[in-house]
């Protein structure tokens, strides 16, 4: 399954959050100096989404103007709004016409740094499958039976160990036909049916969450989320660490995974890593191929390690040779490994820790850049990619739960 649309449910009033939300729509009051949803945005595109529907209800005009017809990088933005209030799965009817086959469905008012492409390689007959948040204490929050990777039913609110629902869920659109009437509420009209019909599966991860539907925790979000962005960082060279390195390869069907690639990228995923790639691409000064094929080769990949529940965050490729052919990329260039600007570019844009980060290549001017950059690098000298780092990254580099 490929999925390319998250789909943000932004309608809500947010009463409990009192005055708050009189003049500003939950999602856009400020967490750290940014509208919450912005740090949804975010998460959507690095996942390699390239569409993001927001289903908007209370002062939509407000999300349309700073959302809609935006991009971020490859993602595309739209609002979609309610002509009167629906409840979360009226919402999706309404919007039903922008709905792709499946999509992730996301709550507005909540964030759980957990690998949304995870959910995708589950089998079998289901309708949704949601993430759940393990290790979540006290008892604001109602309670999720999971057995067997499917979820049995639901507890009250209250003190336990059982996991909670985080907020997050992929969604196949044949959901849809369940939604019989408007209005209508997910989470008391939908989810129960599916879970007594055994369709509704359930993962459960530890991870940061944070919810900022009452005071105190909007309060504590000032400063928790903007921590959960500051992430340790793998850079990642591509020929010879992703894929085998038989000399410019710039098409899909010439690519051969490195042993171990695609399970590394999710290994890293998982543990809280931004992972990106840094890649010299001289063929391109060379006039071998052009930069578009550069483009499109990585969508490819990305497609392929999305299938696998794995995603890369950003590709940096440098196309600058000082002896190509082409005169335009004829040229020195501070991307050009051994320089680091690669990677000091991907530091700017990103909230990276350099003290827990490191570069991976298979040439001593891989490792030159990290240095230059003031982060670890490795020289892979063949073999399992997962083995090599296995050995390689403690535990202390790992990002925080």
């Amino acid at each position: 399954m490929t999925v390319t649309q998250a789909v943000c449910l932004v309608g809500g009033r947010g009463t409990r959050l009192g005055a708050l939300t009189d003049s500003t729509p939950k999602p856009l009051l400020e967490v750290g100096g940014r509208p919450f949803l912005d740090y949804l945005v975010h998460e959507a595109r690095r996942f390699g989404l390239s569409r993001l529907t927001l289903l908007s209800g209370y002062q939509s005009g407000e999300i349309e103007r700073r959302y809609h017809g935006q991009r971020f990088g490859q993602l595309a933005v739209e609002v979609v709004p309610e002509p009167e209030p629906a409840g979360t799965a009226g919402a999706l009817a309404n919007a039903g016409s922008r709905l792709d086959d499946a999509f992730f469905l996301l709550n507005g008012d909540s964030y759980f740094d957990f690998n949304w492409l995870s959910l995708v390689t589950a089998t079998g007959d289901w309708t949704m499958h949601t993430a759940l948040a393990s290790g979540i204490e006290g008892s604001r929050y109602g309670r999720v039976q999971l057995e067997g990777g499917k979820v049995r039913g639901f507890q009250e609110k209250g003190a336990s160990d059982a996991p909670i629902n985080a907020g997050i869920y992929l969604v196949k659109r044949q959901v849809l036909d369940l939604i019989t009437a408007v209005p209508c509420s997910l989470e008391r009209e939908i989810l129960p049916g599916l879970a007594e019909r055994g369709q509704l599966l359930g993962t459960a991860a530890r991870g940061s969450f944070i919810d900022i539907g009452i005071p105190s925790d909007f309060a504590r979000a000032q400063t928790l989320l903007p921590s959960f962005m500051h992430r340790p960082a793998a850079f990642l060279d591509r020929d010879g660490i992703l894929n085998r390195d038989d000399g410019y390869v710039h098409k899909a069907e010439d690519i051969v995974w490195i042993d171990g690639a695609i399970e590394t990228v999710r290994w890293l995923n998982e543990r809280g890593f931004y992972v990106f790639v840094i890649t010299n691409q001289g063929g391109v000064a060379h006039g071998y191929y052009e930069e578009q094929h550069v483009h499109d080769l990585h969508d490819w990949m990305q497609q392929e390690m999305q299938r696998h529940g794995a995603h890369i965050d950003a590709f940096e490729h440098c196309p600058y040779h000082p002896e190509g052919k082409v005169e335009r990329y004829a040229r020195e260039s501070e991307f050009r490994k051994p320089r680091p600007g690669m990677i000091l570019k991907l530091q700017r844009e990103w909230t990276t820790d350099p003290s827990r980060s490191f570069v991976v290549g298979d040439r001593d001017t891989d490792v030159e850049a990290a240095i230059a950059a003031g982060v670890a690098g490795f020289k892979f000298p063949g073999g399992n990619l997962l083995d090599f780092l296995e050995q390689r990254i403690p535990l202390r580099a790992m990002a925080p739960s």
